[in-house]
This record gives C-alpha cells, structure tokens and sequence, in this order.
C-alpha cells in the first residue's frame, strides 16, 4: 500500500513541475527571442514483484529454498527527467529601428536525426565570458558600444566589442555593419549543431556554452543557411493555444494523483482506526 501512496506522490510532483514551467513559458510568450522549455516525463524503473509460496524445491536438491513464482512488475512513479528549450524560429516582427536585429534560419544544416542547429548573437558578460543570445533588442551605450538592454557588449566576429559613430548604420545579410560605405565590424554570431546538448540558460534570455568552451562561428560552420534582418526582433516562440491545453492537461493529471493519494490515505486511516481494533 506504501508503495502505492509514494507513486502517487511522485505523480503529483512531476505535474506540478511541468505546470510551474508551462507557467513560465506563458509568462515569457512576449519576450523578444525566448524560447519555449519542453518537459520529458520518465517512470522510474519497474520492479519485479514475486510471490513466496509455502511450497519448496524438489527433496533431492536439499536445500529447502521457498518456491518463487513471478507476479508481475510494479510502477514506481513518475519524474520530470529534463527541461530543454526549443531553439524553433520565432515570428519575425518589424520595428524599423537600425539597432533591432534578428537572425533568420533559413536552410542551416541537418543532423543525423533530422534536428537543425541554431545560430545566436554572441555577447560579452560582465566578467568577460561569452554568453549567446537570440534576442537582438540591442542599443548604442553613451561610449558608442552596441549592447544589450542589460549593458553587455555585442561582440564582432573576432570576439571584439562593436564602436559605431552613430546608430545610423547598415546590417547587411551576411552580418557586416557598415557605416557609409565602410565596413566597421562584422557581428559575432555563433553556430550549435546540438543546441540541446551543447547550450544551457544563463538567464535574461542568454545562454553559455557547457563547459564555457566557445560555439565555432556560424560563417563557416553554417554554410550559409542564415541571414541577419536589420530593423526586425525575433519574438518567442511560445505556442500559447498549445501551452493552454498542456497547462489543463497536466492540472487533470494532477488531481488524478491526488485522489489515488487521498484513497490510499483512507484505507491507510481504516486500517489503523478500524482493522487494529478487531
């Protein structure tokens, strides 16, 4: 019976997880380049149950062992293995500032298991580590550095920090700033093939590299199959009808749980109450 009552508390808990991020990924379906989490529900392994009978092994073996026959396997619950972003496009959407920019993938390489990799703006963090970001909301410091809203610096290509005379500058597809007909820079932008594996969040919509080691720069390890769009911000990609219905899905599991518990609650009550008085 105790087995039963903590499988229907690891129930509650996983559901309860993924309501707090589903939560979360409604919260944020306005944020500018976030992407959705996606939970993996796993049970834990299964657990051969066998009955102990009163017969034993056949006199010549001479050992007396009981007699084993199997049941069955039992459940042991359930729990929320991962939480893993989606790194699908967002909508793109036209604001017509020079400092907004957004990456769009077009026909970036294919994995092995048909998953496409994902390209994002590199920037510096306070203590000089590369982060990646895909939110592309980015302005011009009173030193002329292009930045995030946070303040962290928008690297180049060569991991330098971007000077501009002035926010009147042009993004070309390929990722050169020009000003005038001179080209300043040309934008850091990192290239995962793996971004589930390879990539972690690091807050404020950033995310680093695991183990802190760099992403190759997406000019090359790409092939091409991106553009920047100067004057566009990527939204979330957040399904809100779809996040909707998984939220009730996971609220109904939820409740499931807690009358098995609450049944398991009660025989556990009778049996001490009521059985123990007999």
């Amino acid at each position: 019976m105790l087995r039963g009552f903590y499988t229907a508390a690891s129930g509650m808990i996983a559901q309860q997880r993924r309501t707090e991020l589903l939560t979360n990924n409604m919260s944020n379906a306005n944020t500018t380049g976030y992407k959705a989490d996606q939970t993996s529900v796993r049970s834990f392994s299964e657990m051969l149950i066998s009955n102990m009978g009163g017969k034993t092994i056949p006199t010549e073996n001479k050992l007396g062992i009981p007699e084993i026959s199997k049941v069955g396997g039992l459940s042991t619950g359930v729990y929320v293995q991962e939480a893993n972003p989606s790194f699908t496009q967002g909508t793109l959407e036209e604001t017509g500032l020079n400092t907004d920019l957004a990456l769009a993938d077009e026909s970036l390489p294919a994995n092995d298991d048909g998953r496409r990799g994902s390209v994002l703006f590199t920037v510096q963090d306070g203590d000089g580590g590369l982060r990646y970001t895909r939110n592309g909301s980015f302005t011009l410091d009173g030193q002329g550095y292009l930045t995030t809203p946070s303040g962290l610096y928008v690297l180049s290509d060569k991991n330098e920090r971007i000077k501009l005379e002035s926010d009147r500058f042009t993004v070309t597809g390929d990722g050169a700033i020009l000003e005038g007909n001179v080209q300043t820079a040309r934008l850091g932008i990192g290239y995962s093939n793996d971004p589930s594996s390879q990539l972690m969040k690091d807050g404020e919509g950033l995310y680093k590299a695991v183990n802190d080691e760099g992403l190759p720069s997406a000019y090359a390890a790409a092939g091409g199959g991106f553009s920047a769009k100067q004057g566009f911000l990527e939204g979330s990609n957040v399904d809100q009808s779809r996040t909707m219905t998984e939220m009730m899905s996971a609220y109904r599991s939820f409740e499931s749980s807690q009358k098995v518990l609450q049944a398991y609650d009660k025989s556990l009550d009778k049996a001490v109450n009521e059985v123990g008085r007999i």
